[in-house]
């Protein structure tokens, strides 16, 4: 079944790289008495993901502030130090972005967001979305149809929300 507005995250426990090394992060502990932007992506280092989803985080960062959003989390089933290659790279780390991995999927399974498209080398991959969650409830959420495109899952589409 998939997540839908007005549910509850399920339970996670995602993983970064923090300066001791791979790091455990409770969402629900992430998200608790907070606004949080989620959005997640198919793939660090993937095209869309790399020169459009990611900036349009980057970019509205501070009108997602003003409009009372505490945190910016992005998700993606891969390991976490590719995520924090990534980071760097994007320059979201910079920005204060949480890069959390996925690294088995099971959050991603448990929100009935999970894809597989084999002929580009993503098996148990996240489909692309964003999401607004206060203190651990969905309250909007855009899923792409496609994981190549982003139409309703930019930080654009979700500022409108707000």
């Amino acid at each position: 079944m998939t997540i839908s507005t007005g549910d509850k995250l399920p339970e996670a426990n995602l993983i970064r790289i923090g300066g001791e090394g791979p790091e455990t992060v409770s969402l629900s502990e992430l998200t608790a008495g907070k606004t949080v932007a989620i959005f997640a992506v198919p793939g660090a280092f993937t095209p869309t993901c790399s020169a459009a989803h990611v900036p349009s985080y980057i970019q509205a960062k501070d009108q997602l502030a003003e409009k009372g959003v505490d945190a910016i989390v992005c998700i993606s089933v891969n390991d976490p130090f590719v995520l924090k290659a990534w980071g760097e790279a994007t320059g979201a780390t910079e920005a204060g972005i949480h890069m959390l991995a996925d690294a088995d999927g099971s959050f991603t399974k448990a929100m009935g967001l999970d894809f597989d498209a084999p002929p580009a080398g993503l098996i148990g991959r996240s489909r692309r979305y964003g999401m607004l969650v206060e203190d651990g409830t969905v309250k909007a959420l855009n899923v792409e149809e496609s994981p190549g495109v982003m139409e309703v899952s930019d930080a654009e589409t979700l500022l409108k929300t707000l």
